[in-house]
């Protein structure tokens, strides 16, 4: 894990919704089939990479870049993010252990006395049947 002090910025397009109970998986593949369907059905070329992102309120987008600005979103809702500080890690290995890496990475910003805020991002990299080869950059903001 390293902490970056640079710009981050994203521009991606997909879809949100709140996870209820809590329930963040479930909200993000719903919210990524949703997005998949509309990407395919309206043959939109993009980078192929699912974008999860975890805001306030229990918030989860799901999206991607798109290779070329489009003028007509086809439903699509745009989210732009700019971080100027945040955590980097990638985590290699089985999806399933994401959520682990995500609590190991706060868990050892808390130690060093850093505080972390939302948004916190997901992005996966292109699959791999050997799931442990799986690539995922976890991205947490940082105070």
């Amino acid at each position: 894990m390293e902490i970056k002090n640079e710009k981050f910025s994203l521009d991606i397009y997909g879809f949100s919704g709140t996870a209820e109970n809590k329930d963040y998986t479930a909200t993000a593949f719903k919210l990524m089939d949703k997005m998949w369907q509309t990407l395919r059905s309206n043959n939109l070329k993009n980078k192929g990479q699912n974008i999860i992102v975890y805001d306030e309120n229990e918030n989860v987008f799901a999206g991607v870049e798109l290779n070329e600005v489009i003028v007509d979103y086809h439903g699509l809702e745009r989210k732009s993010i700019t971080l100027s500080s945040y955590a980097y890690f990638k985590h290699v290995g089985p999806y399933d252990l994401i959520k682990q890496a995500g609590q190991k990475m706060k868990g050892e910003l808390k130690e060093k006395g850093i505080e972390t805020c939302l948004p916190y991002i997901e992005i996966y990299g292109h699959w791999n049947k050997d799931e442990s080869k799986l690539e995922t950059e976890l991205l947490m903001c940082v105070k």
